[in-house]
């Protein structure tokens, strides 16, 4: 007779799952030992459980389907804690398989014990334990479902005994992924078309949930003669092949983007949750689409709400609007895009011979010379910043992040998960040095598991975005100093190859070889520490605390650093 352990391994099977993403420990034998009978599925061995959900994240993004990370009882399965939000705020479908400490042992405060489902419960769509061999086919049924449906994570607690345990033979089969079409009703849509077609100057912003839906949401741009401003997940999504696209907006974004909301009449959100709400317009009519009706006025007020997929609900309407004939709005938002994009680039160039170089410069040239197809993550912090305003896409590329959850250290975690996919396809990681310092130890993942991820690392001896965010608000900066080793020394030691440029002389070559190596590798670079990452407007506030801060700079006795801050940025200024 098959062990629950067996089952869960054919089931994963059946549905399509080729990699489980973990660590090993002896509450995981049972499901370890079925992984080795199966032979199918990879095993792919992390060196922290954080990094394993993170990599089942980065690949549930990229293919749309259910993947599968593991950890051990009490710390082992804690540790998924962190990937695992990532995963659930970012909407993918994971299952998470948490060892439990023995049956009997539970309610005795034993050897790490904990209570995974009460801890699971926040970041997650479905947590619950199995306790019974009967229960497993339906409950492992279930949480499949609920994940591939919800787009979320799906928890499943399993003692190492249950796992062991055998049960009667049950046949498996496949979670079939439904795509439905969901529109508003028709008063719904003459509404929402009235107002837009009244209107001179509308404005889409556009966020993840224009994946799939190019076509329709340019098409409908076209005829509103309304720029497009896109939030962070939709860049990959909206940003490629668009006439109308004017950049970002909020901490990421420029001038542009902002500036095309803050003067629109109408504002038209198609599928985003896009957080900041001092970045919505004031007065502006606001027409919110997503497919989910709870998320609908969660970050500004919203006039005219419509529930459905933004395909269906942006080919809907334009198939009724008539071509606006005003194009003033959009003509100007273009134009300014166009002259923002240009002071934009002129930052991307080299420095003078031994200065640091500037980040803009790194990034730009990784863009050039990365695959059409290139997947990218990107660090939270000023890395995800560079990469926001310097990535272009093709249609083809991707763009992973923590855009939502915001976690410290994803960049290398998600390249694994999206390199494990196709080890011939080029993933690109846009590393802090923090980050990289965090999860230092999946270099060995890389390298063990012969994963030719390219790791970027912006090196700025700082925990730069924290910096930036001390002097808004006006406060001397302490406590971000990192003294870092040679990345690419400790790369070459951990088996990648490892580059480090100091010379923006050095930076293009060594670019083009540190990408075209048959394997994994890490080039480290000496980036400017006090470059700033501007957001797209200053608000008073800001401009009081960076004053402050100039102040408060001198009086401690640093005023060396308003010098240094002075000269990498003014270049900005002027």
């Amino acid at each position: 007779m098959p062990t629950v352990a067996d089952h869960l391994i054919e089931q994963l099977d059946t549905q399509g799952v080729r990699r489980i993403y973990g660590i090993p420990g002896d509450s995981l034998n049972g499901l370890t030992d079925s992984l080795r009978e199966n032979g199918r599925i990879e095993w792919v061995h992390h060196r922290h459980e954080e990094a394993a959900a993170f990599a089942a994240a980065a690949e549930a993004e990229i293919t749309g389907e259910l993947t599968v990370c593991v950890g051990s009882c009490g710390p082992g399965n804690l540790h998924l804690i962190n990937g695992l939000y990532d995963a659930n705020r970012s909407r993918v479908p994971v299952l998470a398989i948490a060892a439990h400490i023995p049956t009997g042992e539970i309610g005795s405060n034993y050897f790490q014990e904990t209570h995974p489902v009460e801890v699971f419960r926040e970041c997650s769509v479905y947590a619950e334990q199995v306790s019974d061999p009967k229960q497993m086919p339906r409950m492992l049924r279930i949480a499949m479902r609920e994940a591939i449906e919800k787009r979320g994570v799906a928890v499943l607690v399993i003692s190492g005994d249950v796992a062991l345990a055998e049960m009667e033979r049950t046949p498996t089969q496949k979670i079939i992924k439904t795509n439905p079409r969901v529109l508003p009703n028709e008063e719904e849509l003459e509404r929402a078309a009235e107002v837009l077609e009244s209107s001179r100057k509308v404005t889409i912003l556009a966020g993840a949930g224009v994946a799939g839906a190019h076509g329709e949401v340019i098409e409908l741009a076209g005829k509103l003669a309304a720029p497009i401003v896109h939030a962070m997940r939709g860049k990959e999504h909206i940003e490629y092949d668009n006439p109308y696209d004017v950049g970002m907006t909020g901490l990421l974004g420029f001038a542009s983007g902002a500036k095309a909301i803050a003067e629109c009449d109408v504002l038209l959100m198609l599928g985003t949750d896009f957080p900041y709400q001092q970045f919505y317009p004031q007065d502006a009519t606001i027409i919110q689409v997503d497919i989910r009706g709870e998320q609908i006025g969660k970050r500004t007020r919203v006039d005219i709400p419509l529930v459905g997929t933004v395909k269906d609900t942006a080919a809907a309407l334009a198939a009724v609007l008539p071509v606006q004939t005003h194009r003033k709005h959009l003509e100007a938002a273009v134009e300014h895009y166009r002259k923002t994009r240009t002071k934009l680039d002129e930052l991307a160039t080299p420095s003078k011979p031994g200065a640091a170089i500037h980040p803009q410069y790194l990034a730009r040239l990784i863009d050039q010379h990365a695959d059409e197809d290139a997947i990218f993550t990107a660090d939270v912090g000023s890395p995800v910043i560079w990469a926001a305003r310097y990535l272009s896409m093709t249609g083809k590329r991707r763009v992973l992040g923590s855009f939502n959850h915001g976690s410290m250290a994803n960049a290398l975690c998600h390249a694994l998960g999206a390199q494990a996919i196709d080890r011939q396809r080029q993933v690109i990681a846009f590393a802090g040095d923090g980050g990289l310092a965090m999860m230092l130890g999946e270099l060995l993942t890389a390298t063990q598991n012969k994963l030719p991820v390219k790791i970027v690392v912006f090196n700025n001896s700082s925990l730069n975005f924290v910096e930036l965010e001390m002097k808004a608000a006006g406060f001397v900066t302490y406590a971000t100093d990192l003294h870092n080793p040679d990345f690419g020394a400790v790369a070459t030691a951990s088996g990648l190859k490892g580059y480090r440029v100091d010379d923006s002389a050095q930076l293009e070559a060594t670019v083009e070889e540190f990408l075209a190596h048959d394997g994994p590798a890490l080039l480290d670079v000496a980036t400017d520490r006090q470059e700033m990452s501007m957001p797209p407007e200053i608000k008073l506030e800001q401009a009081k605390g960076f004053a402050l801060y100039a102040l408060r700079t001198v009086l401690s006795g640093r005023g060396d650093e308003l010098l240094d801050l002075a000269k990498t940025n003014w270049r900005q200024l002027f």
